[in-house]
């Protein structure tokens, strides 16, 4: 499903350990790594593909997390053109996302990467809160920064303000516009 703008609906997830770190997982077979995030079918609203995608990505049940908050709106990053498959019937320029925060309440084993016959991911850690914001792929940087922005008060209710101390990231960043090269 692409919208008339050319942007796929997708949910994001950050998934926060109660110290403040969250869920950073490898792509399979690639060198990227980045939150679990996945599309939202015609038939679901964001908050049940987010649990799907949870599901299917890392294995956790709704019982393993809570949802402590979610982004107003929409946030749109765009493809690098190099990604994007102009032939095509309807061309995905990039996505337009809910990003959610969750809680983790479950132990690590519960995380299981490869319940599906094709997993996304084959490697996690907990990193801390901004760490994804420097080691992301470039062309989602900026809704990373913008999602972590807005969830970050939330975040800092449960793991406080020492976990998650304001962002050190550039003044172009902070205001959601990438810096020009």
């Amino acid at each position: 499903m692409i919208d008339p703008d050319g942007f796929r609906p997708n949910v994001g997830i950050v998934l926060m350990h109660e110290d403040g770190r969250v869920f950073w997982a490898r792509r399979v077979r690639r060198d990227g790594w980045q939150f679990p995030q996945g599309g939202i079918n015609s038939d679901e609203t964001p908050l049940e593909a987010m649990y799907r995608e949870l599901q299917e990505e890392t294995g956790l049940q709704p019982r393993h997390v809570d949802v402590l908050g979610a982004t107003p709106g929409w946030l749109r990053y765009r493809l690098p053109p190099h990604a994007i498959r102009h032939r095509d019937r309807l061309v995905c320029i990039g996505q337009k996302q809910v990003w959610y925060l969750l809680r983790f309440k479950g132990s690590e084993a519960d995380l299981q990467l490869d319940l599906t016959e094709t997993p996304e991911f084959d490697g996690w850690r907990w990193v801390h809160f901004w760490y994804p914001l420097d080691h992301v792929v470039t062309f989602k940087r900026t809704v990373y920064a913008r999602a972590l922005g807005h969830l970050a008060p939330m975040a800092r209710d449960v793991a406080g303000v020492l976990a998650i101390p304001e962002p050190a990231m550039p003044a172009p960043l902070r205001s959601g516009h990438a810096p020009r090269r």
